[in-house]
């Protein structure tokens, strides 16, 4: 052994380009993750080459203990580089960067003296397997500590050794709760299924870290006994038919095979650590050329685009809302549960009551602990007079979909905001050009469409319109991210994106349903196809009356007839909210009657429905409603669900193929109608691969 490694003082103080070191009094040595240019720590393969490195040289003279922390102070390791892990795919080489990962790891594994793991921030992926490479883990009791496995919401499972060691750490339940959903957990949840030995405050992390790599800690008996016996051969052919019903519940097989190849590697993988690491790696590289994989990936960075629009600086602290109906109220609400003042008015208090009501009921929900309650209840205030109008940096307006009443609405607002204010309308259809003819500043009025339910849906349009600001556009972008929302900023012309794409795929349904086709059927074919939810039960739960109102708005702008069962509504038959509509609704949830066991739906029912959807997205793309295939794609899938395996209609039409599609639209076009001749924009360059 060398003079310079003895004692390891060629560690203290090391600096590699991602790797600090510094050996503490008691013999610790604190190794923190630094990614050179990088505002967050993620694993490119130079930088798990460097770690290989430096741990080949530990393994040669251990210090008394090693800490594993971030010194960066936005959070522990957001997981893999996943640009990186792209041009893996693209040149085939996924096999060899996860072979280095889980080699790394083990290496970690196998270091002579305790290692400890100090989370604090995000944790996730990779961040998550580093970490369960180390004998032990500390969380810092900050809300911000957030420790999970997301790796199947891009088509993946855990590659780098998650997937053999969390189920043998915490038992094979808890883990598969975990990786199956790509929940994350706070500090003080992941100690509770034996995931992390200890928590602590933010500040005494490392302390408390170094003391127990030189401490150790026993864990409980009932965590290491459900940790073996979870996992015996036994117990996996048992759990493991449970665990795929389980997901079957909630996703098709031919749509998202990660959850089932876990589950089956689990099963059937046997032997030592090499053998179970070897059967995770060929499964996650099968995986990872599976166009799931590849769509879902492209979706991850279609959403890192929506949030990295619009910066932070928006300028806002007081939301004045009008309309406390179901989508004001709401908006009012979320708005307040994010951190804003907001007033929210209406032309009687009933309605307001009605939506405070709701307010608290999303506020029991969102907020666990339940001292900081009424803090957050306090934000959002009743104004039947709108006094609120003049202190606001931003009014929404959300009031009937009326243009007359929406101007008349305006006229009233306007001179009470304060100069730099904003005023926006939570349309959903009404073109923007239409309702700014007699706004005074139309520089400060925007669009603002969000989507039902709120604090469900993600995304948010920003409507322009030809006199618009672009500050103006990029206040309300930075405002969205502020309630954890996704912009896409959109034409204003009729339907904007969203409702423009969705109103034929709904409209469809409704002209089948006329016709006699049972809506469970219709519904059936919808999911089939990977939608989250079937058109007519869509229809219900937006309600049929809103259901109308676009109708009315869209139908002549696109040239389509509406079917007697979505023009006319029936009084206390709206749908959802009434407990009545298309489906009987109890309990929040639509009774569908059975099928006949002998009924079987027209083989062309899936591309009726669907088809016309990614024909409007064609025509919205070739009308510049948005920028271009991938905001269209993003707002699509975001706004609507559009089965994200698919990529959006966009990414589907290139995949399935120009020419294929437009058989099958000429085929229907013959058979139903000219609703379904092509649109204009089949010829665009953007739908080719």
């Amino acid at each position: 052994m060398t003079a310079a490694l003895d004692g390891l003082p060629a560690f203290d103080g090391l600096r590699a380009r991602h790797w600090h070191t510094e050996l503490r009094e008691d013999g610790v040595l604190v190794l923190s993750f630094d990614r050179e240019g990088s505002p967050v720590n993620t694993f490119a393969q130079e930088v798990l080459i460097e770690l290989d490195s430096l741990l080949e040289r530990l393994a040669l003279d251990p210090p008394k203990g090693l800490v594993l922390r971030s010194a960066k102070a936005s959070g522990f390791i957001a997981g893999a580089d996943i640009k990186e892990f792209q041009t893996f795919d693209e040149k085939g080489t996924v096999g060899d960067a996860i072979r280095r990962g889980q080699q790394v790891f083990q290496r970690l594994a196998e270091l002579p003296c305790p290692t400890v793991a100090a989370i604090h921030g995000f944790c996730m992926g990779g961040g998550t397997e580093i970490s369960l490479a180390c004998r032990y883990r500390v969380a810092s009791t900050d809300p911000s500590t957030r420790i999970g496995l997301p790796e199947v919401k891009l088509g993946i499972y855990p590659g780098w050794g998650g997937s053999v060691r969390l189920p043998r750490l915490v038992g094979a339940p808890a883990a598969f709760d975990m990786m199956l959903t790509g929940r994350s957990l706070s500090g003080s949840a992941a100690r509770a299924i034996g995931l992390v030995d200890k928590t602590a405050e933010p500040a005494v992390l490392v302390d408390t870290a170094a003391a127990l790599a030189l401490r150790g800690a026993q864990r409980p008996f009932k965590q290491r006994f459900t940790a073996w016996a979870s996992n015996t051969w036994l117990a996996r052919k048992i759990l493991a038919p449970m665990l795929v019903k389980q997901v079957a519940r909630k996703a098709k097989k031919d749509h998202y095979p990660a959850p089932y190849a876990l589950i089956s590697t689990w099963e059937r993988a046997s032997g030592g650590v090499q053998a179970l690491l070897a059967a995770e790696r060929k499964s996650v590289v099968k995986l990872s050329g599976t166009p799931t994989a590849r769509n879902l990936i492209r979706v991850f960075f279609l959403q890192e685009r929506l949030k990295g629009q619009g910066g932070k600086d928006h300028k806002i602290k007081n939301v004045h809302v009008v309309g406390a109906g179901v989508m004001g109220g709401d908006i009012a609400a979320w708005s307040a549960y994010k951190g804003f003042e907001v007033t929210l008015s209406d032309r009687e208090q009933r309605f307001i009551d009605g939506a405070l009501e709701r307010a608290q009921a999303l506020f029991a929900k969102k907020v666990k602990d339940e001292a900081k309650r009424p803090a957050v209840a306090a934000r959002l205030k009743g104004d039947l007079a709108g006094d609120g109008v003049k202190d606001a940096d931003l009014v929404i307006e959300a009031i009937i979909e009326k243009p007359e009443a929406k101007r008349e609405l305006y006229d009233a607002v306007e001179p009470q905001l304060k100069p730099d204010a904003l005023l926006t309308t939570n349309t959903s259809s009404i073109p923007l050009d239409e309702l700014r003819e007699h706004i005074r500043r139309p520089a400060q009025f925007a669009g603002l469409h969000y989507f039902n339910p709120v604090a469900l849906m993600p995304l948010v349009e920003i409507i322009r319109h030809d006199r618009m600001a672009p500050e103006t556009e990029q206040r309300l972008a930075a405002f969205c991210r502020a309630l954890d929302k996704l912009p896409v900023p959109v034409a204003g012309t009729p339907g904007f994106l969203v409702n423009r794409v969705l109103f034929p795929y709904m409209l469809e349904a409704g002209t089948a349903f006329a016709e006699g086709i049972p809506g469970a059927a219709i519904d059936k074919a919808a999911v089939k196809f990977g939608m989250p939810m079937g058109p007519i039960e869509l229809i219900d739960t937006v309600g049929l009356d809103v259901a109308a109102g676009v109708g009315a708005e869209l139908a002549p702008f696109l040239g389509l007839t509406v079917p007697a069962a979505l023009a006319g509504v029936e009084p206390g038959k709206r749908g959802k909210k009434d407990g009545q509509g298309l489906y009987k609704w109890e309990n929040g949830r639509a009774q569908k009657p059975e099928l006949a066991k002998d009924y079987k739906a027209p083989a062309d029912l899936e591309d009726r429905l669907i088809l016309p959807m990614v024909n409007e997205a064609v025509a919205c793309l070739h009308d510049g409603v948005v920028a271009d295939g991938d905001l269209l794609d993003a707002g699509v899938i975001f706004g609507t669900g559009f089965a994200p395996f698919r990529g959006g209609p966009i990414q589907y039409v290139r995949e399935t193929g120009v020419d294929n599609v437009l058989t099958r639209l000429k085929q229907l076009q013959a058979r139903y109608g000219e609703r379904f001749a092509p649109r204009p924009g089949w010829d665009s360059p953007a739908l080719r691969p």
